[in-house]
Formats: C-alpha cells, structure tokens, sequence
C-alpha cells in the first residue's frame, strides 16, 4: 500500500457516490417494482437498498440505514418480500440501473473504453473493502459483478459507497448522534439534504426536527439560528476525518495514480449525470 494525498479518497469517494445513489431518484426502478405491487416510494427504497440483505426484518434495515425512522421502515418491512423476494428486487433493480445509465449518460459513454477502464479500476479498490462491522457492504460485495462494464461500475460504485456508509455509521455512535440529529447536524453544515427532503423521506415530521435541534443546542452544538457553532463544525469535521480513515484501504490498495484517473472518470460521469437531471434540483441545503 501506498500514502495517498490528504481527503483524495474522499474526493474520488464523492465522485463515485452520486451515479449510485442517482438509482434511488430514478423512475426506473419504481417502474421496475411496480409490477410487484411495491408502489409507495419509501417501499421502492428500502426494498432496492436492503434487497442485498435478504429478506431481513425492519430492525435490520433500521439498523444498517440508521437514519430512517424505524416507524417508517416498519410501513413496509418486512411485508415488502410477501410481494416480492430479495432476488426478485434485486434484479430489477440491476434492469433499472441499466436503463437509467443509459438515459443519464447515453450509449457513447456506456459503451466507451472509459468506462471499461473506470469499471476496472472502481473493481479492483472494492478488493479491499472489509466485511466485519460492514453489513451493507457485504452484503453488495457478494453479489455477482454484472458483465456490461456501466453495470460493473456501478456494482463496485455500491458497494464503496455502503464501505464508506457503515464506517461513517459506527462514527456517528461514537459522536453520540442519534438518527435525526446527525441529518439536521448535516444539513446546518450545508452538505446535507434540504430539511424538506430529509422530513418528506425519513418519516420524521417538523416536531421531531425541532426537537433534534434543541437537542443539539443543548449540547453547544447548534446555534439560535439552526447553524451550526464552531463546537459542532469541528465536531462534523473530525467525523468525516474519522471515517477517512476508516475508509482508507480500498483506495489505498487502488494506489495514488488508480485513485486519481479514477476520480477523474468518475467525476465526468457525475457531471453528465447530474446535467442530465439526476437529481432534483432543491435535494440539498444551500
């Protein structure tokens, strides 16, 4: 292994998540699921990110995705498999990757050596993910890597992402951030999602993201005016710093120049999917 450059697995981290999580706004895999019944768009959610699970109960999934309200998760979970098994999910979820990749980014770059070479490189850093502690994670990395390269790259784009995920989980628990404190913590640092989104997705309401706020400014964290103080931006700070370092290896293993081409190629296809409309316009908080 190799000394990266500071925040550089961060950066290619970032460029890397967005063509995942895009799946997740997509039409298409609510077109995907509906044929199963599985309509409601926190069902289509929690069925296409937990299906690598199998068919787990609620207190699983409101384990592993920690910030969703567990009376949110119990709406669907685990009735969701009586419509449709994880198996059933999991490939439409792979038909709807690939429909919307070819709609985000057209057949040029689908079919282009560079995302042959993006796929490579993102599937040779998810050689060092590690599973223990990591249930998203690992439950992704056992999955067969499609063959179609822009399916391939999204695979490994998954599952860094959930390595990234679980690491920044544990870190949250050591911060002492509940659920909906770390997202309205996120959102006054001006990374998160709008508080509009975050109370319209993780079934929690206004009262439960006012009472969150007096939480953190109990503990000096937030200020009057919901920004954060400088006790809680140095607090967000060195969780990110935290989860670098628990996030470090699948970059370190690509080596700095893999890590570099890759965050440039990533990157490019975050910017054209982004342009393309994937994501809506007012997701985060200005």
């Amino acid at each position: 292994m190799t000394s990266l450059p500071e925040r550089a697995a961060r950066r290619c981290h970032n460029m890397l998540n967005p063509l995942h999580s895009a799946i997740y706004f997509s039409p298409t895999l609510a077109k995907e699921l509906a044929p199963y019944g599985i309509e409601d768009t926190g069902a289509v959610y929690l069925a296409g990110r937990a299906a690598p699970l199998g068919a787990v109960s609620a207190g699983t999934v409101t384990a592993t995705f920690y910030n969703f309200s567990h009376a949110l998760v119990t709406r669907f979970v685990p009735a969701v498999w009586e419509s449709a098994s994880p198996a059933t999910v999991l490939a439409a979820r792979l038909r709807a990757v690939d429909a919307m990749l070819r709609e985000l980014l057209g057949e040029e770059v689908i079919s282009s050596p560079e995302m042959s070479e993006a796929a490579q490189l993102a599937l040779k850093a998810t050689e060092a993910c590690t599973r223990p502690g990591r249930p998203l994670c690992a439950a992704n990395a056992e999955l067969p890597v499609p063959e179609a390269p822009h399916l391939a790259y999204w695979h490994a784009a998954t599952v860094l992402r959930e390595h990234r995920g679980d690491a920044h989980i544990a870190v949250l628990l050591s911060a002492g951030l509940d659920p909906l404190e770390a997202l309205v913590s996120h959102t006054a640092s001006g990374r998160g999602m709008a508080p509009k989104w975050v109370l319209g997705t993780r079934g929690y309401n206004q009262q439960d993201w006012t009472a969150a706020q007096e939480r953190l400014r109990e503990r000096g964290l937030l200020d009057a005016e919901g920004e954060l103080t400088e006790e809680g931006t140095s607090l967000r700070k060195e969780m990110e710093y935290s989860t670098d370092r628990m996030d470090r290896a699948p970059y370190e293993h690509l080596g700095e120049a893999g890590v570099a081409r890759l965050t440039e190629l990533a990157g490019g296809f975050a910017a054209s999917a982004a342009n393309a409309g994937a994501f809506p316009a007012d997701l985060f908080s200005k």
